[in-house]
């Protein structure tokens, strides 16, 4: 029998509680071992993992390559593998390798394959590809059917022909699909990180209101406790609530940690849009079990009227390169803008920029605005004793941007300023070489809300038996 028919033999459903394991926000960044074992010894009917996010930019979703190191990301599917198969439960994986495109997920596919031999195993493994087909996106976007998500602009052919990579989130529809096909294992390339956990209990019969919100909460594993972690999280689904509780002792599920998690990543706290409906948490109830751990229930689901879907893609810009370096001198953090100006002359004076090349130099002073609107030194708090420079060059060649920064550096570090003392130089380097090529560059180019009238036309679903 299988992983998911043992779930409806044990005919779960309202009323009879149903536990859901969050192994791990993001896999591939290092579980914590102690709290998973914790987490499985509580007989949870399913572990779920998100493995992705557009939250590591758009250099991932454009190349194929995955955000987390080889030997890690081993590490950790080898744990939630075994660990699922040592309890004989369903392992649901959304967005596989950080970005879910089909680069990603054969890599994913690749270690878990791996990890079959090394350890013997014979598993059945469902995958669900995210890739948008570009056909169908610009006949969307032709008839008005997309929408842009905040200041990008609106969806067209040229667009969709220069993005590298384009992917969907896929939702619950999809996973219970990939679960209807009785596997050990569920893939999926990029998804909805609720979709994870909500679609084992909306399969099963829950109500979807306290699933998705359940989903939402636990998907970031243990960050919405305090003190905040990244360690397993058991929910506990009972029908018309839910209870949390962290797999580390050290830390505990609060009402008010809880519910600051509905600030997290959302523009309205109130409001989870999915693709097959929004989630409204305004009448949500948040009580304490004891000092560590909290019920939750009230939320309410709104099935929507026409399915959408988020779509994602990244083009390519340039190739990259940059350059650190710091300052203690308090001349150089004062005329800082007026010595960034002058390199800025001298680079285009220097570095030839052939017709067809195109070259952009950009400066961030860190400790001075860089990361904010607000610059502290000009709205009358004290100038920084200590500023970061990051010079950055986006070029159309490797070889282009390396002359820019490598110039830059030179006359950054000798550029002349009214009390000046020294001619040795203005600026000190962390480490040589200061200029490092970073490679190919890549901007979110598509991040647009699409109608979708065939769900499972945009996401199909495979099964694969993997034999050790």
């Amino acid at each position: 029998m299988s992983v998911v028919a043992r779930l409806f033999e044990q005919k779960l459903g309202p009323g009879k509680p149903l536990r859901a394991l969050a192994a791990s926000g993001q896999l591939g960044y290092g579980i914590p071992e102690p709290a998973l074992k914790a987490g499985l010894a509580r007989a949870p009917h399913f572990v779920g993992c998100d493995m992705g996010s557009i939250d590591v930019g758009p250099y991932y979703l454009g190349s194929g390559n995955l955000g987390t190191a080889a030997a890690i990301t081993h590490r950790d599917l080898r744990l939630v593998i075994s660990g699922a198969h040592s309890i004989g439960v369903p392992l649901v994986l959304g967005t596989a390798g950080t970005a879910g495109a089909a680069a990603h997920l054969g890599k994913t596919l690749d270690v878990v394959r791996r990890i079959a031999r090394e350890e013997g195993r014979t598993l059945r493994v469902a995958t669900i590809r995210s890739d948008i087909n570009r056909d169908w996106l610009k006949r969307m976007a032709g008839d008005g059917r997309t929408r842009p998500i905040g200041n990008i602009p609106a969806l067209d052919s040229q667009t969709i022909d220069q993005a590298t990579n384009i992917v969907g989130q896929a939702g619950t529809e999809a996973f219970i699909r990939a679960l209807q096909l009785e596997p050990d294992i569920v893939i999926a390339g990029r998804a909805c990180d609720t979709a994870v956990f909500a679609a084992i209990p909306l399969m099963l019969g829950y109500p979807a209101g306290p699933a998705v919100h359940m989903a939402k909460i636990i998907e970031c594993t243990s960050i919405c406790c305090d003190p905040g972690g990244r360690d397993a999280m058991l929910a506990t689904l009972h029908g018309d609530h839910f209870d949390l509780e962290s797999m580390n002792p050290a830390r505990a599920a609060t009402p008010t940690s809880v519910s600051a998690h509905s600030l997290y990543e959302q523009s309205d706290p109130l409001t989870v849009y999915e693709p097959e409906g929004m989630l409204h948490v305004g009448d949500a109830r948040f009580e304490p079990l004891d000092g560590r751990r909290v019920r939750v229930g009230g939320a309410t689901w709104h099935p929507a009227s026409q399915h959408s879907i988020k779509i994602e893609g990244a083009a390519f810009c340039g190739h990259r390169a940059i350059l650190l370096a710091g300052s203690i001198d308090p001349k150089v953090i004062e005329a800082r803008d007026a010595i960034i100006e002058g390199v800025r002359r001298q680079v285009a004076e220097i570095v030839p920029v052939a017709q067809g090349e195109t070259c952009e130099l950009t400066f961030r002073v860190y400790g001075t605005g860089a990361t904010a609107l607000f610059d502290g030194a000009r709205n009358g708090l004290p100038t920084p004793g200590e500023v970061f420079f990051l010079a950055e060059c986006v070029a159309s060649s490797e070889d282009l941007a390396k002359a820019v920064v490598t110039v830059a550096k030179q006359y950054l570090l000798h550029h002349g300023f009214p009390g000046r003392l020294s001619t040795g130089g203005n600026i000190a380097f962390p480490f040589t070489p200061p200029e490092v090529s970073t490679g190919p560059a890549y901007r979110y180019s598509i991040y647009h809300v699409a109608e979708c009238d065939d769900l499972a036309g945009a996401f199909p679903v495979e099964l694969e038996t993997i034999r050790g």
